[in-house]
């Protein structure tokens, strides 16, 4: 099964530096068929205006993946980690126990990310943050694990959960194929580009709800760049 979930039917809110859009209930948006796909509870389209950002603020017992799509964002947390994460590239924070972070667009243009929020398999343990970069010619016409708790998954960002996060780039008319384990929950969304995942058209920042299905085979109507997350019921 594959439920198409279009832009224009999420939810979200613009509050002028940030315009947030959300495929899963998320603060001021309640939609109770919409309150996560198996461990995946939030993945927010984040709009954020040059110079602005979110203020401190915590987190605890969540597994939190930052996709930058365009521009940059700048973290710091109260355990003294500092970074900036540039379009591409991932940040992973596993909130754990708690942790208060803030994070900025300090550039001077639009910065433009995906905010994943995954179930931890269990509450508690010592906050921890990390980033990495991933080339996207690194991932060009296959998928590659961005971030994973799953055994075997090596080179990646670590999380505690049963999911890996994982990125694609395809140019026009190129496919590839991801596999699925048994009894697994898949969602995908083109950052860029038009794509068919078996068949079902999915444009730019739709989002793709996949479950009971062995595989799935994404074709590049035009260039694209995708982002899958797999994860446990």
């Amino acid at each position: 099964m594959i439920e198409l979930r279009p832009y224009d039917s999420l939810g979200g809110a613009n509050h002028g530096w940030l315009d947030a859009k959300h495929h899963f209930a998320f603060a001021g948006y309640h939609d109770p068929a919409r309150m996560g796909w198996g461990a995946l509870r939030v993945w927010n389209d984040d709009t954020i205006q040059a110079n602005t950002g979110f203020p401190p603020h915590s987190h605890a017992d969540m597994e939190i993946i930052t996709y930058v799509r365009d521009g940059a964002i700048s973290h710091q947390d109260n355990l003294g980690n500092r970074g900036r994460t540039e379009a591409g590239d991932v940040q992973v924070m596993s909130a754990g126990s708690g942790i208060q972070h803030a994070e900025y667009n300090l550039e001077a243009q639009t910065t433009r990310i995906f905010q994943i929020w995954i179930i931890p398999d269990q509450r508690g343990g010592a906050p921890t943050w990390g980033a990495k970069p991933f080339p996207k010619g690194d991932r060009a016409g296959r998928f590659v694990v961005l971030a994973s708790g799953i055994e075997g998954d090596e080179d990646t960002l670590p999380i505690r959960a049963d999911a890996r996060v994982l990125g694609l780039t395809l140019a026009a008319g190129e496919s590839a194929e991801y596999v699925f384990g048994d009894n697994r929950y898949g969602y995908l969304v083109p950052a860029k580009g038009v794509v068919e995942v078996d068949g079902l058209r999915v444009q730019a920042r739709d989002g793709a709800a996949i479950r009971d299905q062995a595989s799935i085979r994404v074709t590049a109507l035009e260039d694209a760049e995708l982002v899958l997350v797999d994860t446990a019921p």
